[in-house]
């Protein structure tokens, strides 16, 4: 089931917006509407996602450290598992963003018989992921030319190396298919690989077959269901939105309409999803935080203001019941008054 029903759904979308937009007049709605209302929940979602995040209290300096800390002179100190500054940790962090890096020192465990416990190296997620994170960012900044007039030149160049190689008529973008591949790899690894299957819910699959009916229905206008024709209406329309003047000018494909409503749902559900990473990451203490512990005494400002409670104090409060209990005292109880 948590197979199916993410991929029920995602279809079910596909024939709400194909249905949807062919009926006259609808395509206002499929077309400004529901895209204005996509990036306000967008927008609103992470921004509180965000804050409620920032405003977590962090008790203690937890950071993940897998290297030497700060310790003698003469002790070689790993700087970026054990970062002890600031600047230590902007280079961990920047290290991890751009090329997740603690995905590259991913190990795999199996046991075999003996029994016997293995560890090897599984360089191969860290590359599919590189691949497809890159290539989604690749493709949205792409899509950028359709919202700005005129394009800006690292748009154009972005564009021209992502095509360079020229594959069929229209030209092939590089990123077209290694989106696929990356897809294809994540899904299929939380199909074969038995603990990630177990792990595995059918919210982990949802965005997967989501951005997968994203990219083949981009692929779709691009290379079969040509939508050259409508390219000018789709590029003022593009324009409209980002100007807040949207405008349906003309007949506009209902594939379009598909590949927008699927995109406008996948920006609605991020900031509610697995997918917030994306901002999480920036805020995680295991990454963010010095490992200074031993350095500097860290108070919590949380604690409430606690006052000093002496053991005299202790068993001047306590003391009869201490006495009753057999438990030794330092002073003796007075004397009863006759």
């Amino acid at each position: 089931m948590k197979y199916t029903f993410p991929l029920a759904a995602v279809i079910a979308l596909v024939l709400i917006a194909w249905l949807g937009s062919s009926i006259p007049g609808m395509q206002y709605l499929f077309g400004i509407v529901i895209p204005y209302l996509a990036i306000a929940t967008f927008i609103i979602g992470f921004c509180y996602r965000v804050v409620q995040w920032a405003k977590s209290p962090v008790p203690f300096r937890i950071p993940t450290t897998c290297g030497q800390g700060y310790s003698l002179p003469w002790i070689k100190h790993n700087k970026l598992e054990a970062p002890t500054n600031t600047s230590q940790v902007v280079a961990r962090m920047f290290l991890e963003i751009v090329l997740f890096r603690s995905l590259w020192r991913h190990t795999k465990a199996e046991i075999h018989d003996g029994p016997k416990l293995t560890y090897e190296s599984s360089k191969w997620i860290w590359l599919f992921a590189i691949i497809f994170h890159y290539s989604f960012l690749v493709i949205v900044l792409r899509h950028m030319r359709l919202f700005l007039e005129p394009v800006p030149w690292l748009i154009q160049a972005i564009e021209f190396g992502d095509g360079i190689l020229q594959i069929g008529s229209p030209g092939m973008y590089m990123t077209d298919a290694t989106i696929i591949l990356g897809l294809v790899f994540l899904f299929g690894r939380r199909l074969i690989t038995r603990h990630m299957r177990y792990l595995s819910l059918a919210n982990d699959y949802f965005p997967l077959f989501l951005i997968f009916g994203i990219a083949v229905t981009g692929i779709l206008m691009r290379f079969y269901f040509r939508t050259d024709v409508d390219i000018v209406a789709i590029k003022r329309l593009a324009v409209g939105l980002a100007t807040f003047q949207p405008i349906i000018q003309a007949e506009i494909n209902s594939l379009f309409y598909i590949h927008l409503f699927l995109v406008s749902v996948l920006l609605a559900y991020f900031p509610y999803s697995k997918l917030m990473h994306m901002g999480g990451v920036f805020l995680s203490p295991t990454r963010n935080l010095a490992n200074d512990s031993r350095m500097r005494r860290h108070i919590n400002p949380w604690n409430p203001d606690i006052k000093p409670h002496s053991y005299a104090g202790y068993e001047d409060e306590f003391r009869e019941f201490m006495v009753e209990n057999d438990i030794p005292v330092e002073k003796e109880l007075p004397p009863k008054a006759e």
